[in-house]
């Protein structure tokens, strides 16, 4: 055999392999090889002529490539792009010693096309694992906001808005997260994973409690506010089962698992009821006494609380009352015995701030970005936000109101308590 045949035999068995280990089509690596080489030729001779289109051309066989130029024959009017050319009049411009060149950029594009078909493998692998909870160990923040993950085979990435209120993450920790997406992002497609979600909650009681795990128990509703504060309904498909008492475990086991998990954020546990009026007690607890009236059609609920009940039923910063709505879909008032309506909410509300009125979608996000959805976190870090260019005056005005309005109400409760 020549040694002609054997670099035939070498360029076109080595494509082929790595065409066929990788999952990658020959051709796809052919043409990036010819695109590549045109490149590599307009780095190396600089300005090209604006009136020639530039193409190579690759023997499949030899490996052999050959530069040439054609004279344009049609272009976008618009963008100047080349629409046309004529490959009759073309010339060959290969420069003398390009073929080391061209070995290099060869190299360099089928590195290329196997890292791309590695995250092109590892996303799909992922693409199959979206909702799925996994362990994953804290690499780096990105842009001083975005987390990135190990997740065994690739990267992850946990941007602001799945993150937890209040959890700080450092190097190396390891937490429990959740396959949330793929995502298209400017520097392409990413695995988003989240701490926020809340199926992250279901998937941790799923792990602690095995009647859950075996369909006894079923988790009928979540609500969450992440790092914060979580409402589950649980009910059970099989007699005798105690679906409370499954999810909280002996001395609390199970739960304080799950807690423990979340950084500490509460956990309510409540029975599911097919009638509403005590699901909604339930939801609403640590409440009680409360007057329920129900309207079906329209989905609004109004509660009527005693006077020592109206702070439980509401919640610190509305929370109990919002959480009572995301957990049985209905949008709920709560007004006082003398008939006072003290808070309304329709249970779309995904933080405090959301009940903000006038509060613009600008601002929010920004607040979001910085983990500033609580008035309690705009009182301790006012400074912090007050520095904010991108939130208008008008907008500090109004979260400064409701940070004074906040922190005189926090005020009055010490001095009562005291």
């Amino acid at each position: 055999m020549s040694n002609s045949n054997i670099v035939r035999t070498e360029f076109a068995a080595a494509i082929m392999q790595i065409a066929n280990d990788r999952k990658i089509s020959p051709e796809s690596i052919y043409e990036g090889i010819k695109q590549a080489l045109v490149t590599a030729y307009k780095k190396q001779m600089g300005e090209l002529e604006d009136n020639f289109y530039y193409y190579a051309t690759l023997n499949e066989v030899t490996g052999e490539s050959q530069l040439f130029k054609a004279p344009v024959t049609k272009k976008d009017e618009e963008t100047e792009e080349i629409l046309e050319w004529d490959e009759s009049k073309a010339e060959e411009v290969t420069p003398a010693g390009f073929g080391r060149i061209a070995a290099q950029t060869a190299k360099q594009v089928i590195l290329q096309k196997i890292r791309e078909s590695e995250k092109d493998q590892i996303l799909s692998d992922y693409q199959d694992k979206i909702g799925e909870m996994i362990s994953a160990q804290v690499l780096r923040m990105e842009g001083g906001r975005t987390v990135v993950l190990d997740i065994g085979r690739g990267y992850g990435y946990m941007p602001p808005e799945e993150q937890m209120r209040g959890e700080f993450y450092k190097t190396n920790m390891r937490v429990m997260v959740l396959i949330k997406d793929i995502r298209e992002t400017f520097k392409g497609k990413r695995v988003i994973l989240s701490r926020a979600d809340k199926l992250l909650v279901s998937k941790l009681f799923e792990r602690e409690v095995p009647e859950i795990a075996s369909k006894a128990v079923e988790i009928v509703a979540i609500a969450r506010e992440a790092g914060v504060r979580t409402k589950l309904a649980v009910r059970a498909s099989q007699d005798g089962v105690d679906p409370v008492g499954s999810c909280v475990g002996q001395r609390g086991v199970r739960v304080q698992a799950v807690i423990s998990e979340l950084n500490n954020e509460k956990i309510d546990i409540i029975p599911y009821a097919d009638d509403l009026n005590l699901y909604l007690q339930a939801a609403l607890s640590p409440a009680e006494n409360l007057k329920i009236e129900i309207n079906q059609e329209k989905k609004l609920v109004t509660v009527t609380a005693p006077d020592d009940q109206l702070s439980l039923a509401i919640g610190r910063g509305g929370q109990n009352v919002r959480l009572a709505a995301k957990l049985t879909g209905y949008k709920i008032t709560i007004k006082s015995d003398a008939g006072d309506v003290k808070s309304a909410v329709t249970g779309e509300e995904e933080y405090e701030i959301d009940t903000f009125t006038g509060l613009l979608p600008e601002t929010r996000a920004k607040l979001i970005q910085f983990k500033l959805t609580t008035l309690n976190d705009l009182s301790r870090f006012k400074i912090k936000w007050q520095e904010f260019a991108e939130i208008t005056d008008e907008q500090k005005k109004l979260l400064i109101e409701k940070v004074e309005a906040f922190e005189k109400e926090l005020t009055q409760e010490l001095r009562t308590e005291n």
